[in-house]
């Protein structure tokens, strides 16, 4: 079993160790605890299932089968090479996949950051798999009428990371130089000033990733223990960044693979927001309110985009309050 420290520099219980899962088209690296209804754990970027280290024994605990897997790309799964590899179909049948090897017909998924949105979108194209969603900080963003990446080209400009991330390799080569120095700098706790008036329209700076990175101060507390970091650092050393990013480079494909796709989510659906995330807004998680029948929004104050390891005891709370009325253990 392989552990960790948490926050506090208290060790929290067991990570246990992943075992190697025939999904289908690739393998997959999952760690799992407990007995009980399942439950899906679908990290973001740049994370791994041991971003989960905190939900999956609080949640077998309670009674639950919690399965985390590393997804394709990253951590201890399959990285095929090819960008095409890495659509939103491609990731969608890794979960129906693992699925299938587990004998499970249908799961309660639980997605954060690209996790979210593959939640979201699997609630779409594979609902009669999911027993319920529930995302993090990403809500449920109704497919645009353009390609987002011609849009955040001409809006945000070539440094925004998303873009940036199609016209090249530098950042998959960049991240990769020292990937300890891009997962601190990634995951840190950050609080939006709200005293401070927001810029004018036009005048916000684009998220850039390499910005970020070049920074002698990125701003921000460390969120990591030394030994957390070490263990997401030896994986994207392991890894690289390139499966990962190529997530980010098939936007245009699954924006034009997904037309005429229904846009409302029917299953029922809990989000979680933070109230310090900068990369959402409140008009964003409005909006998903009239494409999403059966909703439940809940804020964690004082917290910002890494919600489950931020602030893993708060949400814990709130999934699992959900979860007895949606999706009980017993």
């Amino acid at each position: 079993m392989l552990a960790a420290m948490n926050q506090t520099g208290k060790q929290p219980p067991e990570f246990p160790e992943p075992r190697i899962v025939d999904a289908g088209e690739i393998r997959m690296a999952v760690h799992e605890l407990g007995d009980g209804p399942p439950v899906v754990l679908v990290h973001g970027f740049p994370e791994l299932a041991f971003s989960w280290r905190h939900q999956l024994p609080a949640l077998a605990d309670a009674g639950y089968r919690v399965i985390a897997p590393d997804m394709r790309g990253y951590g201890g799964t399959d990285k095929p090479p090819q960008v095409s590899e890495y659509t939103v179909q491609k990731l969608i049948s890794d979960l129906e996949g693992l699925l299938d090897a587990l004998s499970i017909d249908k799961a309660l998924i639980v997605g954060h950051d690209w996790g979210a949105l593959v939640t979201w979108q699997m609630a779409l194209l594979a609902p009669e798999r999911m027993a319920g969603a529930i995302t993090l900080n990403i809500p449920f963003l109704k497919r645009p009428p353009i390609n987002p990446i011609t849009f955040m080209r001409l809006k945000l400009g070539k440094d925004f990371y998303i873009v940036n991330f199609q016209d090249s390799d530098e950042a998959d080569r960049r991240f990769a130089e020292d990937p300890a120095r891009f997962i601190d700098v990634m995951m840190r706790k950050r609080r939006i000033n709200r005293g401070e008036p927001k810029p004018a329209r036009g005048k916000r700076r684009p998220l850039s990733l390499l910005e970020m990175l070049d920074r002698e101060d990125p701003g921000g507390e460390a969120l990591l223990t030394p030994g957390e970091l070490k263990y997401y650092a030896d994986a994207f050393t392991a890894g690289g960044f390139t499966g990962p990013i190529n997530w980010y480079r098939n936007f245009k494909h699954n924006w034009k693979s997904t037309k005429g796709v229904d846009q409302n989510v029917r299953i029922p659906s809990l989000f979680v927001g933070a109230s310090d995330d900068a990369i959402i807004s409140q008009k964003q998680i409005e909006a998903m309110k009239s494409n999403v029948v059966d909703l439940e929004i809940q804020t964690i104050e004082d917290c910002g985009h890494w919600t489950q390891q931020e602030k893993p005891a708060e949400l814990n709370t709130i999934m699992l309050e959900w979860m007895a009325r949606h999706f009980p253990a017993n």
